[in-house]
């Protein structure tokens, strides 16, 4: 059974055939990567910023300084947060129809903000873990004023939507018969060898969960 909008707001408008408004659908995205969007209004003027993000059950967590005007702007309010994937070029036979494989997430809702502090390092450990899975055993824990300067917010996955394409191109039929090339080019994200701090001391070696973290780039995650 297919799952219907949580809103009229969530609701694609366009290319609906593309929607997913299942939670596992909706999670993929989120989960694919680390950057997300966040659009906000401040002063009476619209803003995007791009932060990183987490997911922890049905909340999506992003964080900033706590004097960062996107996430003063954003604590209690109305808030969209977007996260998108380019996965290939597609070359149709006609620039009309020529598109993109992607996947997307939106995520709307009012932003709430994290107040207790044993909470604010418990979500914070678990997103240092999401990019380097194992680093919080080895690095130091955050002392109070590094709490007191950061805020984390979230928000609830209960009114969000997916949007995703993906094959070959979709060309007026007669358009097959023309003799041109046409197909997709895939694109994706991947994770280089890691290049050590210059101050580094001698015999520290990368540690081995690096290597999960590129599984979370490549979507092969175990």
């Amino acid at each position: 059974m297919t799952t219907p909008p949580p809103s009229d707001r969530a609701r694609l408008r366009r290319a609906h055939e593309r929607g997913h408004y299942d939670r596992e659908a909706v999670n993929s995205v989120l989960d694919a990567g680390f950057m997300c969007h966040v659009g906000y209004v401040a002063d009476g003027l619209p803003y995007v910023t791009p932060t990183l993000h987490w997911r922890i059950g049905d909340k999506v967590y992003w964080h900033g300084s706590a004097a960062s005007r996107a996430i003063r702007a954003s604590e209690g309010a109305e808030v969209c947060l977007t996260v998108s994937f380019l996965d290939g070029l597609v070359l149709a036979r006609s620039g009309f129809h020529s598109s993109v494989n992607y996947r997307s997430a939106m995520v709307f809702g009012q932003a709430q903000k994290v107040t207790d502090p044993d909470e604010i390092v418990r979500v914070l450990d678990i997103f240092i873990d999401r990019i380097a899975p194992g680093r919080v055993a080895e690095i130091r824990p955050p002392n109070d004023q590094e709490i007191k300067s950061t805020t984390v917010l979230w928000m609830s996955l209960d009114n969000a939507s997916a949007k995703i394409r993906t094959g070959p191109p979709g060309d007026d039929e007669e358009d097959y018969a023309i003799p041109v090339w046409a197909g997709v080019i895939p694109l994706s994200t991947q994770a280089g060898a890691p290049i050590a701090d210059p101050r580094l001391d001698d015999g520290i070696s990368p540690p081995d969960y690096l290597a999960q973290t590129a599984k979370i780039l490549t979507g092969s995650v175990d």
